[in-house]
């Protein structure tokens, strides 16, 4: 009969918030096309360590499992990415999966980006609409302004971008590529566009893109291949517009 193949899986444990971290090693069965998902799964399982200890199922975050929706974001092998997509075929082992160190660990791999959609409130990133009578159709888009607001529409707030940004530290305020890309998004809507000014002011102050140190990590990150490094640009350019408008005017 032959060896069955097996699957060598190290993970960094954290009980909570403030509780050290250690490292736990799983032995799982190989399948056809597991993802580190399925791993994950077969750990909550069977909660057994490589030694043969027992142990508590891992904390992750998991929704869509299409790469869609971004809650499974990890460290998978060094590198931020999508465990959904991330196939055991495909990696190094033993394979180990360690929380996004740029924010803080609710538990295990799971981790708390509140940070993220408070910024994003922060830049006012969505289209104002009064909803309490019928507005009729709304306002067309060119095709030029579609075919760039489409691949910025794809983000998925995972936070990869900002796992692997250097100037997202704690000593920085640095808001990050996603929210600042999104910041383009809506100010080509051409509703969106009534609150450009805003928007353009909530990233010129601190932690805004001038603090952008175009290191280019986040475009090279990015699972859904967003131009960040053009919405960086295109937003600095909307900053430097607006302050020297706001000059000459005042």
């Amino acid at each position: 009969m032959a060896e069955k193949k097996m699957v060598i899986v190290r993970v960094k444990r954290q009980a909570g918030p403030k509780e050290r971290p250690r490292w736990e090693e799983f032995e799982l069965e190989w399948r056809p096309y597991m993802n580190v998902i399925i791993c994950l799964r077969d750990i909550a399982e069977r909660p057994i360590t490589r030694d043969s200890k027992a142990t508590t199922p891992v904390s992750y975050e998991v929704n869509c499992l299409e790469e869609v929706c971004g809650s499974c974001a990890m460290v998978i092998n060094g590198k931020a990415r999508m465990a959904c997509s991330a196939l055991v075929d495909q990696l190094e082992q033993p394979i180990r999966l360690e929380p996004m160190a740029k924010f803080p660990v609710v538990r295990d791999l799971a981790v708390d980006r509140s940070v993220m959609f408070e910024n994003l409130k922060r830049v006012k990133a969505w289209v104002p609409i009064d909803g309490t009578y019928a507005l009729g159709k709304g306002p067309r888009m060119s095709q030029e302004k579609q075919s760039k607001a489409y691949p910025l529409s794809r983000c998925i707030s995972c936070g990869a971008c900002l796992e692997v940004c250097p100037q997202v530290n704690e000593n920085s305020q640095f808001i990050g590529a996603a929210i600042i890309s999104q910041v383009r998004l809506f100010n080509l809507h051409p509703t969106g566009a009534m609150h450009a000014r805003e928007r353009i002011e909530a990233v010129m102050g601190p932690g805004g893109v001038a603090d952008c140190a175009n290191a280019q990590n986040c475009v090279r990150i990015c699972p859904k291949s967003i131009p960040l490094t053009e919405s960086l640009a295109d937003v600095n350019r909307q900053a430097i517009k607006q302050a020297l408008t706001g000059w000459l005017i005042g």
